[in-house]
């Protein structure tokens, strides 16, 4: 694990500061969030490492697990608009981005196009079950998401920044829906899973909301300031060693790649590209600073490979055969991509592996 403090020692004293800022916010975001929201921590994390990040992320889990309160509660802490949008099979295009009306002067009576914005006009969008639209209502989505503007006619309408879209699937009753193609899976920056609460957290959701009064969540930062942490997180320095060792996690995800591990080759059809790579590194600088560090390391790094890879990931016949799931192919994948471990150690740490 390269973990050197030499960026940090080199970092300007303003720089650190805001670090230590973010940190001191990330501490009370946590506290408020957990007077709405019980657990799911590791969900929230990620969701902040998200935001910080810039990207975008699907939530994916069963109905009732509060995703909706939770992405709320987020815009509600950072002080951000919000906006929630329900995707059902008869949504249009327009619905999501707006439309040009006929409106008439009433003082010259003549008439002109106005543009009405639609929902997405926010700077944070619930796509709500987005998977129950058909594809052209889910590109449309494509270019807010991309370029942070919609076209409506032939009129560029840009967006408010910061400009985050979280969407959420079900994984249950898939009769009717239409499954986001991989090209548009790709824009999101994680895939996170929403799990079951623990007996103890559903103990106390059930104690919590069954009451008169309902807790609620306190600003904590500004949109401007997230902005600067944004900026701020962009800035942090990567080393070469932590480049590589997130290049080396996706490259090994590739069948056919020089270097791809056997059940890469054996388990999966598809890898993923360029862009988690890019994901990976933003992402583990944005880790790094919620935890009060002005460097990467290739923790960092690794323990964000599930949410940027399993969405990334295509498996095959021969995995769904062997119970292999995205997770489990990720997780046998960092445990052969070691940091700093060049092929011909790897090799040889496997072959001290078989004779034992």
């Amino acid at each position: 694990m390269n973990d050197s403090l030499e960026p940090q020692a080199n970092a300007d004293a303003t720089e650190l500061q805001a670090v230590d800022r973010l940190k001191t916010g990330y501490e009370r975001i946590r506290k408020e969030l957990g007077r709405v929201i019980v657990g799911q921590s590791d969900v929230l994390d990620q969701l902040l490492v998200a935001v910080l990040s810039n990207g975008h992320v699907i939530l994916e889990g069963v109905p009732g697990l509060a995703k909706t309160l939770m992405i709320s509660t987020v815009a509600q802490c950072l002080e951000l608009s919000f906006s929630r949008i329900q995707f059902t099979p008869d949504l249009m295009p327009s619905d999501i981005t707006g439309t040009d009306v006929i409106q008439e002067d009433k003082t010259s009576g003549q008439r002109a196009l106005k543009f009405i914005p639609g929902p997405i006009f926010a700077h944070v969008i619930l796509a709500d079950e987005i998977n129950r639209t058909p594809p052209k209502t889910q590109a449309a989505l494509l270019e807010a998401m991309q370029e942070r503007q919609v076209t409506v006619g032939n009129e560029r309408h840009v967006l408010s920044q910061p400009f985050f879209v979280l969407a959420t699937q079900n994984p249950i009753e898939q009769e009717g829906t239409y499954p986001l193609p991989e090209a548009q899976q790709d824009r999101f920056m994680f895939k996170v899973f929403v799990d079951y609460p623990s007996y103890e957290q559903e103990y106390e959701i059930a104690e919590r909301t069954t009451v008169a009064a309902a807790e609620t969540a306190s600003a904590v930062f500004a949109g401007s300031e997230i902005l600067e942490f944004q900026q701020l997180v962009r800035r942090i320095p990567a080393a070469p060693d932590v480049i590589r060792h997130a290049l080396d996690l996706v490259r090994a995800t590739r069948p056919g790649e020089e270097g791809a591990p056997d059940f890469v080759n054996k388990m999966l059809t598809w890898g993923a590209g360029p862009r988690a790579v890019q994901a990976l590194i933003v992402g583990g600088k944005a880790l790094a600073a919620l935890r009060g560090r002005y460097h990467v390391s290739t923790d960092d790094v690794r323990d964000l490979a599930r949410p940027v890879l399993r969405h990334r990931i295509v498996t095959n016949y021969s995995a769904e055969a062997e119970g292999y799931t995205t997770d489990r192919v990720i997780e046998q994948l960092l445990d052969v991509i070691r940091p700093n471990e060049t092929d011909v150690m790897r090799n040889e740490r496997f072959s001290k592996l078989l004779s034992t």
